[in-house]
């Protein structure tokens, strides 16, 4: 009996987001079809000019323009972005540099702070109780 393996498949929306591409803007073929494991893998080490370009040109997804804008998804909202934006855009805001996104960012640098004391504090009680079982 041989067993046949099933290529696991996931929706376009699902492929995009493991790109970091906006779906919208995929070509149609790729919107429409269902991407397996494999194609994915490929895309990822050998992408074509239409990911280049997309990856580089925009327009890209929210994750994304708040990773290049150094603030949280919710810090866009706030700001009202609520669309894609193409690196041109992103960079005309960088520049422009509103109010909201100052903000915006203070306040990421302030979590950023936050989950790096508290990252500390945690591996001082680690220690601390290492250094306790050690004794016992």
């Amino acid at each position: 009996m041989t067993q046949h393996q099933n290529a696991q498949t996931m929706k376009p929306a699902t492929a995009a987001k493991k790109l970091g591409v906006y779906l919208d803007a995929t070509p149609a073929d790729f919107r429409e079809g269902s991407v397996t494991r494999a194609e994915l893998n490929a895309l990822q080490t050998d992408p074509p000019e239409w990911l280049r370009d997309l990856r580089r040109d925009g327009p890209h997804p929210r994750p994304v323009v708040a990773a290049k804008l150094g603030i949280s998804i919710s810090g866009l909202a706030r700001g009202g972005v609520t669309e894609a934006l193409t690196t041109e855009q992103i960079e005309a805001l960088k520049a422009e540099n509103p109010e909201w996104l100052q903000k915006e960012r203070a306040t990421q640098a302030e979590v950023r702070k936050d989950n790096v004391r508290i990252k500390e504090m945690r591996a001082e009680k680690a220690e601390k109780a290492a250094r306790a079982a050690d004794r016992d």
